[in-house]
């Protein structure tokens, strides 16, 4: 009974590790990027058009950026 225990448990972590690998892996959109991309997706579907997203802000410096 332990033998067949064992492999059971094996058997379903392989399935359970498995089905969890799955999905897309990509880059993220940064906010800005995916209300363009809803934009375009809306205009393409004939759809009411979200407002225009405002461009980010450039990145300033800060002096503790070093050290992330």
């Amino acid at each position: 009974m332990t033998g067949s225990r064992i492999l059971v448990t094996l058997t379903l972590l392989v399935a359970i590790a498995t089905v969890s690998a799955c999905g897309r892996r990509s880059g993220l959109d940064t906010p800005y990027e995916a209300a363009v991309q809803a934009r375009k997706d809306a205009s393409k579907a004939h759809q009411p058009v979200p407002p225009e997203p405002e461009k980010p802000v450039v990145d300033k410096k800060f002096i503790l950026d070093p050290l992330i």
